[in-house]
């Protein structure tokens, strides 16, 4: 195959597409979305088998434990796709929305109009359930994409591109304004990431060695973030019966995302109070605690297993393990928190436990993250959660677009004007 001729095949193909599907009607996006919900129900047992050939050659070629639990869809992960698709359609379209409109001294009035971004390129690696959620976005926000799916998914993503062309035909829209990438070669990102001619944004999801590799690459505008080194705080006001919950949820409902906790700082006034017990909880689950001098002694003291306790060391702050550890450190309240939030965060998602109104309104407004959280798990740092219907990524970059990128974040705005026959003088 000549991978250049067939990026720019598709990428002409979506261009072309990307002007019917910006003047199509919100009836038009509304029932693609719901004939593709109906083709994935319709085709479950192919896409399950599909999936069960992925998982099948991953396990095979030795894929971490965290690869396999995004690469897995199962039956709830098949209707979550499905129901995502229908909650997509249920949004209010965000195209062609006109908001503030003034009227100026020379008589005009001037306001902005919501406007597609056109062609959206979309990388991903090991979560197939990315192809249908970035179709939806795409597609609901009057865009056109190319999905580039991770080699480890190619026979679910190929499944659920059927499912896309389905509903697309069925709406009477254009097959190519959802396309994925038939090939594993890795020169077809290359080409993607260098079209501009093509392609109006790129936007990646996997590990931090793609997206630094894109962002370094590309030829076309990416919204991005890099990891997710995500805090919890503890403060010296914390109603005790939410602490451990939002620890334990935000730590060990899931390992492999970008919204886990991966470091636990807490006040020392309260270290006593707590942190034994969010020891034993992360300890009956398997997780390894990776502490501070201070930390350290206390857990040891409070009779914490040896095996799941370590010294940390400078790299541990600033570690995204994407696994049962989780980073321990000891502060001297709200102020040493914040900075070492700022020093050490990819700017992801943070959240503080506290009873204190002033001290919750403090860390919303200092912490330099995409997403500051008040008494709730970091987990929450999502696009379902956040209302967006799903989400296409999410941004830690803080220029057009941050946090989770819902339908808004894939369109622009545009200055219009409404006359009467004024000259300016």
């Amino acid at each position: 195959m000549d991978i250049q001729h067939y990026m720019h095949t598709l990428g002409r193909q979506a261009r072309a597409a990307s002007r019917t599907v910006a003047a199509a009607s919100t009836e038009a996006k509304n029932a693609a979305l719901q004939a593709m919900a109906v083709e994935i129900r319709a085709r479950r047992e192919a896409l399950l088998a599909a999936n069960a050939r992925d998982l099948e050659e991953a396990r095979a070629a030795g894929l971490e434990a965290a690869l396999i639990d995004r690469l897995t869809l199962g039956e709830k992960g098949i209707e979550a796709m499905a129901a995502g698709l229908e909650q997509v359609a249920a949004l209010p379209d965000p195209v062609g929305e006109i908001t503030d409109v003034k009227r100026r001294p020379s008589g005009i009035q001037v306001g902005k109009m919501r406007v597609p971004l056109g062609v959206i390129g979309i990388i991903y690696e090991a979560r197939p359930n990315v192809t249908a959620d970035a179709a939806a976005l795409c597609l609901k926000a009057g865009n056109a994409a190319i999905l580039r799916g991770g080699k480890e998914a190619l026979h679910s993503n190929q499944a659920i591109a059927a499912c896309v062309r389905a509903g697309l035909a069925a709406a009477g829209l254009p097959e190519y304004a959802v396309q994925v990438v038939d090939t594993t070669d890795r020169a077809a990102v290359g080409e993607l990431i260098a079209m501009p001619e093509f392609v109006d944004v790129i936007v990646p999801r996997g590990g931090k060695g793609l997206i630094e590799r894109i962002s370094r690459d590309a030829r076309v505008p990416v919204i991005k973030h890099l990891d997710g080194n995500c805090h919890v705080y503890i403060d010296d006001e914390a109603d005790p019966a939410k602490v451990v919950p939002i620890v334990e949820n935000a730590k060990t409902q899931r390992y492999g995302t970008c919204n886990t906790a991966e470091s636990l700082l807490v006040s020392r006034t309260v270290a006593d109070l707590f942190l034994p017990e969010i020891g034993r909880v992360l300890a009956g689950k398997g997780v390894e605690m990776r502490c501070c001098a201070e930390s350290l002694a206390l857990l040891r003291e409070a009779g914490i297993p040896a095996d799941r306790l370590r010294e940390a060391t400078e790299a541990d702050w600033r570690e995204e393990y994407l696994a049962p550890i989780i980073a321990v450190k000891l502060v001297d309240g709200l102020d040493e928190a914040i900075a070492h939030i700022n020093t050490y965060s990819s700017g992801h998602t943070e959240a503080i436990v506290t009873e204190n109104y002033t001290s919750a309104m403090r860390f919303l407004r200092e912490v330099d993250s995409a997403s500051v959280m008040v008494n709730a798990s970091t987990r929450f740092a999502d696009g379902f959660e956040y209302g967006l219907g799903a989400e296409i990524g999410i941004s830690t970059d803080k220029i057009h677009a941050r946090g989770p990128v819902g339908l808004e974040g894939l369109t622009s705005q545009k200055w219009i004007v409404f006359g009467n026959g004024e000259v300016r003088r």
